[in-house]
This record gives C-alpha cells, structure tokens and sequence, in this order.
C-alpha cells in the first residue's frame, strides 16, 4: 500500500510584504486505492473570501424556513408522502416511524426507490446537538425500508444512505433529513471501489480495507478513533475539506448491520459531527459505500464518507469549483493530518 505525495514550491513576491519572496508549499496527493488526485494547499484557508464570514446569525433564516417545513412535527402527517400498499412498512399508516425518525417517499426521487427519513422534530440543530439514538433511529428504519423494498423488488440490492445537511451542502429543506435510496447496479464510484477491492485482493491477497486500517492505526497521523465494529480516520487523498472515513471492520453492506453496527456507527457519526462543530463547521455532506444486500464479497468493507462544507449563511463561498466537478481533482485547504489531530479529541473521551 503506497501513499504517493509530492511536495512542490511555488515561490512569488507578496505585495502584502513589501513584495518581498514568499514560499508557498504544495502537496500533490494520490489515493492509494483509487489513484485519485487531490492537491493539498494549507496557505489558502487564508485566503479572502469576500462574500463569507466564519461566524453569521441565521436565526432569521431558520425562523422563516421553518413556517409550514414539511418535515416538522406538526406538519409530518399531512405534508409528506405515504408508500404504496405493495410496500409493508411500519405500522400500515404507509411510514416508518422510529423514535424521533419518521421516514416516508420523496416526492421529487430521483432513483427508483427512494425514501426520506428525518432525525428530529426539531427545525435545526447544530451539530453538537445530534445524538447517536437520533443517527440510530434513523438507521434502523432505513433498514426497515431496505427490508421492505427487497421483499417486493430482488434486484435493487445496492442500498445507499446519504446526509446532506443545510443548503451549503446541496440540501433544499434545512430541517435535518437523510435519503435512502436502493439501486439495481451500483453507482459509478462504488463500481470502481468493489473492482478496485476485488483486484487489490488479487494482487496482494489482502483486503485492502483491512490493511488501510491496520497502516493508518500503526501511522497515527490521521488515525482518529474506533470502537468495536469501525474505524475512523482522515482521508490521505481528500474529495473535500475534513474529509473523514468511517470504515467497517466486519460487514460488506448496510443490509447487514445488527443492532451492534448500528450503534457503534450511529456513535462514530455523532463524534464527528462534535469534531466539525470545534472546527467551525455547520454543514457536510456524508455518503455511503455499501456491497449489494445478501452479498459478502471477501475483498470489500463498508465504509462512509464525510466532508465539510462551506459556512451556512445568507452570502457564502462555495467550495466545489471546476477542478472538482470536471476534472476529477479536489483542491483541498485543511491538512488530513490536521483533521484528525483535532478530531482525535472527540474519540479519546
């Protein structure tokens, strides 16, 4: 297992120094699964960026967006989606209710199978304020839904699970909400991961995900915590800013979480979600990358991914331009290293 990293030196005059020479470094990193590029620039955290603050009220936003939101409490069982009959879920009023989840079909899908599960009846929560029985509850009535949709339709075995919360992360409802979606093939990016698995197996005769665990547990640098079923660490070759794995150490697939799975997860979730708050952060994205239900490939670990995003606020930066979205390469500004060094204290308590 090899990380490749390159640092190079671009060298010009500051006119904020007199225009006197200035050194700045930067890391050209590779994934050592997937090859994919990332380049590391810590200086441009510290760039202006004219139309965003660190720190803004939005209570006003959120007060606004919370009259009439579908997904509060007093408007959850009129405003939302029922599933049809042929899908026997819940209790028979058509939802899935867990706790303070209620999942139910998106009314704009944009797979096949497709459902919206809340983690609160509150309108907003900042990130510390989430708890692992919230991530938990939500968990288990997405498998319930799993569950559901594979007794009546057997080729949608690839289940996905993905939290975007607040606008600066491609959410259009602030209220905290997760998708899960089943797809009869797997998405381009989990295709290259179970190829990439299944023939890092054949090359070395390891599980690749084993040994990333082992090597970056050994390393320490961006080994962040564990807990019995999963390991969490910063990303060597990050898509986005504090980007975080959390990597199963048993199961291939969501479909075959236990109880046990789904609370170790739920708990590694919620810690990371307090590291991003000590960070500054408010909005992330998180995906996961799940092998088809019933499978159990060797070669191949579940594993989900986080990143943060810009600053929620009325003005703000986006942090995905046109080197992420056309050419496959992530200009990152926060050192992995840097990441886990101040997300470790949130796994250490």
């Amino acid at each position: 297992m090899e990380f490749l990293k390159e640092t190079v030196e671009v060298v010009l005059l500051n006119p904020a120094r007199d225009f006197k020479r200035e050194v700045k470094l930067i890391e050209y990193r590779s994934d050592p699964l997937t090859g994919y590029h990332s380049r590391v620039s810590h200086d441009r955290a510290k760039r202006v960026k004219q139309a965003q603050k660190m720190t803004v009220d939005v209570s006003d936003i959120v007060s606004r967006s919370a009259e009439g939101c579908y997904f509060c409490s007093e408007n959850i069982g009129r405003a939302t989606s029922k599933f049809i009959s042929e899908i026997q879920v819940g209790n028979g009023d058509g939802r899935i209710t867990v706790g303070q989840c209620t999942l139910f079909p998106n009314l704009h899908p944009f797979a096949e199978h497709h459902a919206v599960g809340t983690l609160t009846g509150r309108h907003y929560m900042e990130l510390d304020e989430f708890t692992p029985r919230m991530v938990a509850d939500n968990l288990t009535a997405a498998l319930d839904y799993i569950s559901a949709v594979l007794h009546i339709d057997a080729k949608a075995v690839y289940p996905v699970w993905v939290w975007n919360h607040l606008p600066p992360s491609g959410a259009s409802i602030i209220h905290p909400h997760v998708q899960v979606a089943l797809e009869r093939s797997p998405m381009p990016e989990l295709a290259s991961l179970l190829s990439k698995s299944e023939g890092y197996l054949c090359d070395t005769g390891a599980n690749f995900w084993h040994e990333l665990i082992a090597v970056e547990r050994e390393g320490g640098e961006r080994f962040i915590g564990e807990n019995a079923s999963f390991a969490v660490m910063s990303t060597f070759s990050p898509r986005g800013n504090r980007d975080v794995q959390i990597i199963s150490k048993r199961v291939s697939g969501i479909a075959d979480f236990d109880e046990r799975h789904i609370s170790d997860f739920a708990d590694a979730v919620v810690r990371v979600l307090r590291g991003y708050k000590s960070m500054g952060v408010n909005s992330f994205n998180l995906v996961t990358y799940s092998a088809a239900a019933g499978d159990y490939p060797e070669h191949f670990r579940f594993s989900a991914r986080m990143i943060s995003r810009p600053v929620f606020q009325p003005l703000y930066s986006n942090d995905s331009g046109p080197m992420e979205r056309f050419y496959g390469l992530s200009i990152i500004e926060v050192m992995p290293e840097q990441v886990a060094a101040e997300m470790r204290k949130q796994f250490s308590r």
